[in-house]
């Protein structure tokens, strides 16, 4: 979850362009929505994503268009911006180490019970279906779970469609592409998927970090945090950090992205054991 790169907007019109002061009242909005900052500088950004939903609704300018949002009638409009305003980029086998750190963890788990993963920031769901493959390729079916999260509604759709261009499965191994993967047909052709017996080990929702979290359905084994973090301010990640970990077994381990760290903001419970790589703490 992160701001996304801007869109390209038709060529016979021109963006509304934003005031300094309708961008920090976006910024405050999507703060106060999902906890990511929106730095100065990502004006395009804001403008490349929601500039269609502008003209959607016959606004000239960015003022109007944040009175809807504050409005009443502005539900269904938040979710919108919000989702327009948030992705992952991601893909398949993103950092490779944590999925073999994941394979590790999964060959010495207790038999007697499902072995479980949170991809707390999943977005489009590759990360998900990355440990899904791996999972079944060292468990095999009805030993595992993995509950695949994000903020955004439209991304959590996207992921519970599960098809993905055919490009996206170069990163995939090609024995977990011919044991567990699909080749999309007829009006799926040019994409692809996981198999059924695989996906059937995954559920999703849409759920907000920065709220008190729902029931996740009892406490997992290792949690995927990654990529996110360096989209917070120092306070918000702390109780993201604590929040999410919460969830995690005593001992069990929780990742982030090998480009973030938790070095100063004072969390409680998680003691580092590697680069990217946290323990949380028996007690």
């Amino acid at each position: 979850m992160s701001p996304l790169e801007a869109g390209s907007p038709p060529t016979d019109f021109s963006p509304v362009s934003i005031t300094g002061e309708e961008f920090a009242r976006i910024a405050a909005f999507l703060r106060s929505a999902t906890g990511i900052e929106l730095k100065a500088g990502k004006e395009q950004l804001v403008c490349g994503r929601l500039d269609r939903r502008l003209r959607h609704h016959g606004f000239r300018s960015y003022r109007e268009y944040f009175a809807l949002l504050q409005s009443e009638a502005g539900r269904k409009e938040r979710r919108i911006a919000v989702d327009l305003l948030t992705t992952n980029e991601t893909y398949f086998f993103r950092e490779p180490a944590h999925f073999e750190l994941l394979r590790e963890l999964a060959a010495e788990a207790p038999a007697g019970r499902r072995f479980r993963v949170w991809s707390a920031a999943s977005s489009t769901g590759e990360e998900a279906c990355s440990i899904a493959l791996t999972l079944y390729d060292e468990l095999g079916p009805g030993r595992f779970e993995i509950v695949a999260t994000d903020v955004s509604s439209r991304a959590v759709a996207s992921a519970r469609r599960g098809l993905y261009p055919l490009a996206a499965a170069e990163r995939i191994p090609r024995s977990m592409l011919a044991s567990s993967c699909l080749r999309g047909t007829g009006s799926h052709e040019g994409t692809m998927t996981l198999r059924p017996e695989v996906r059937s080990h995954m559920r999703f929702a849409v759920v907000n970090l920065t709220r008190e979290l729902p029931d996740l359905g009892g406490e997992f084994d290792l949690v995927f945090l990654r990529n996110i973090l360096i989209y917070f301010a120092a306070d918000t990640k702390r109780a993201v950090v604590e929040r999410v970990a919460g969830e995690l077994r005593p001992d069990a381990l929780f990742l982030i992205g090998h480009a973030e760290s938790l070095t100063g903001i004072g969390v409680r419970g998680l003691d580092q054991v590697a680069p990217s790589i946290y323990r949380r703490s028996a007690a």
